[in-house]
């Protein structure tokens, strides 16, 4: 079994992103969910993203870089929208990454001029017209993740995995679980 650093999106830490981390534990995983909004919850997406950048990118990857601290260099990174960011910054600057999949976005590991490790496995899970999609984001992934698996699930729903919102798609987030838990198995 994996043990998984979960990274929750702009919401915060919601009901839908600790349920989602319990069906990982209900699978087995160890599943670690810091927050890095310190308790704070957003009803609107925007609104979590204009509390991330008056919280600073810095603050958050600090936050991010404390939760792992004490943990085994040998997790899964993972990350919702927002939390993608601080799940690849980890896997980028510590050693013994298994694997990484996100929720909800793609990132360039270019944003830290680093190169994606070898061997390392990473999914991404969006839907298809999500209008927070960066395809720029994903043609860099894709790009430079060798064997990225990049799923694109029908719709326009941003968390679509986070059953605490209206976003959420109980078929595509079933799917991506599903897809998640052969990602986990194979490690």
């Amino acid at each position: 079994m994996a043990e998984i650093l979960l990274f929750h999106h702009a919401l915060g830490l919601t009901d839908g992103v600790k349920e989602f981390a319990g069906a990982l534990r209900d699978a087995g995983h160890t599943v670690h969910t810091p927050d890095l909004f310190e308790g704070r919850r957003f009803e609107v997406v925007e609104d979590g993203v204009a509390f991330a950048a008056e919280t600073g990118r810095e603050t958050l990857g600090a936050r991010a870089a404390a939760a792992a601290e004490s943990l085994p260099t040998d997790l899964v990174y993972a990350g919702m929208s927002m939390g993608c960011a601080y799940a690849t910054q980890l896997l980028l600057t510590r050693p013994g990454a298994r694997a990484a999949f996100y929720l909800y976005g793609a990132v360039d590991p270019g944003w830290w001029d680093a190169l994606w490790p070898a061997d390392v496995p990473a999914q991404t899970h969006q839907t298809a017209d999500d209008p927070w999609r960066e395809k720029d984001a994903d043609e860099a992934f894709a790009a430079k993740v060798p064997g990225a698996q990049m799923f694109l699930y029908e719709g326009d729903a941003h968390l679509f995995a986070d059953p605490s919102t209206e976003d959420f798609d109980p078929t595509a987030a079933a799917l991506a679980m599903e897809r998640i838990q052969t990602l986990l198995a194979v490690l």
